[in-house]
């Protein structure tokens, strides 16, 4: 937990770098591929991904380290040539995983936020799933544990494996040669990331594309094609913890409206996007028939409530990052309200973003749980061993939040001022 907390103090950062070289590079270049509320959308997500990770809620069905110590038949060392198979055996089980969370129903709700933008740029890799609870992915690596590949191996393999998957979500990078062949690059990742019916569901790669190439599943980037990016069912939102709920909801609503008891379990298990005939009859569901006649979901911002979302997840990225500075000194039972604060700011800038009525009242919910938690450690968790006004400075922070949000709540549009009628 704590070695991959200080991991990520670097690993943000530069991420952060390689974002804003893109956009400045696609300035100069007369090609627009950013939108600030979709920018703030990702990064969001990548905050909230991250603080799951670092706190370690994912489970493994079976862990790779239970596999190695029962089913290995050798022991190896640790040399040049076993980091390659190991890398190999986890590119191999990331090409698995990613194809069954596109092809199974409730795996792709695991899913879904990675592909939710309706851009292609840096930024949307890092909409990563909060909703991953459980991870399989060990099963796939049963070939390397039967060898005895240690498990330190694939601890060493695993972020490097994840790190070298960003770099290839951008528009600016044409195709690349010889090395079309070999590994997955940008031209392959946008034919991913389309919904353009030649490119829907091709190119599950991660960093080799020769398994999309053995398994059936290539498709080249074609040039009278032009990439149309999103979901079939747009998700109508800026926030990201919707998003990544947003396909279980309407699972479990299918499922309870389904007339049928087979088709209450079938639901589950069918291809993605499969719903059963009555329930798609009388509940009809959105869905993007026509990709270049799709329009990009929008809310009308103003500049200053831009800025000030802006504003908003720089603070809240601060204070992840002292989190994640002070990881050892916090208890579990304190990082985890830290990490439901984090999510509930997150929650609130987003829903804001997205014009909702109900701003106001989560802006009201996070105020309300942070100076709870200043009042419950007595600080905001030690910063005062640091630096004597931190906590004024948070409480501060907290206590200016509401009023603010409270005046774009009833400035942002006519939809917006539905709260002030409640009171």
């Amino acid at each position: 937990m704590e070695a991959y907390a200080q991991v990520l103090n670097y690993a943000i950062p530069f991420f952060v770098l390689l974002i804003l070289i893109e956009h400045f590079v696609a300035m100069r270049m007369g090609v627009k591929i950013n939108r600030g509320a979709d920018m703030i959308s990702s990064l969001s997500s990548g905050v909230t991904n991250t603080i799951k990770d670092v706190l370690g809620l994912t489970v493994a069905i079976i862990s790779y380290t239970w596999l190695v110590k029962h089913v290995a038949i050798f022991e190896i060392k640790a040399t040049w040539l076993v980091y390659l198979v190991a890398f190999i055996v986890k590119d191999f089980s990331g090409y698995w995983v990613h194809r069954l969370e596109h092809e199974i129903n409730f795996l792709w709700n695991r899913h879904i936020i990675h592909h939710s933008s309706e851009e292609f740029n840096l930024s949307c890799a890092l909409r990563q799933s909060v909703s991953v609870v459980f991870s399989f992915a060990a099963f796939f690596m049963i070939p390397a544990a039967l060898l005895g590949v240690p498990a330190k191996v694939f601890a060493v393999v695993a972020p490097l494996h994840l790190f070298a998957q960003f770099w290839y979500h951008t528009r600016l990078i044409g195709k690349m040669g010889w090395l079309e062949n070999i590994i997955v690059t940008p031209s392959h990742h946008r034919v991913h990331h389309a919904m353009n019916a030649e490119y829907l569901d091709k190119n599950y790669g991660q960093i080799l594309i020769i398994w999309d190439k053995l398994f059936g599943t290539f498709q080249p980037e074609l040039e009278n094609v032009q990439p149309v990016y999103g979901v079939k069912r747009p998700v109508k939102t800026w926030n990201p913890i919707l998003i990544n709920f947003q396909h279980l909801w309407l699972l479990i609503k299918d499922a309870w409206h389904a007339q049928n008891w087979a088709d209450k379990f079938k639901i589950w298990i069918k291809p993605t996007g499969w719903r059963p005939k009555d329930v798609a009859e009388k509940y009809p569901v959105e869905s993007v028939q026509d990709v270049f006649r799709f329009e990009k979901f929008h809310t009308q911002l103003s500049q200053k409530l831009l800025v000030w979302s802006w504003f908003q997840f720089g603070a809240t990225l601060l204070l992840m990052f002292y989190m994640f500075n002070n990881i050892a000194d916090i208890s579990f039972s304190g990082l985890l309200l830290y990490g439901l604060f984090l999510f509930v700011s997150i929650y609130s800038f987003t829903t804001l973003l997205d014009k909702n009525p109900d701003a106001l009242w989560f802006e009201i919910l996070k105020t309300g749980f942070g100076l709870a938690l200043i009042y419950a450690y007595g600080d905001w968790f030690g910063m005062s061993r640091f630096w004597e006004g931190g906590t004024y400075l948070v409480a501060a922070y907290l206590l200016v939040c509401v009023p603010v949000v409270a005046y774009f709540s009833k400035t942002e549009g006519e939809a917006a001022n539905a709260i002030f009628q409640k009171i």
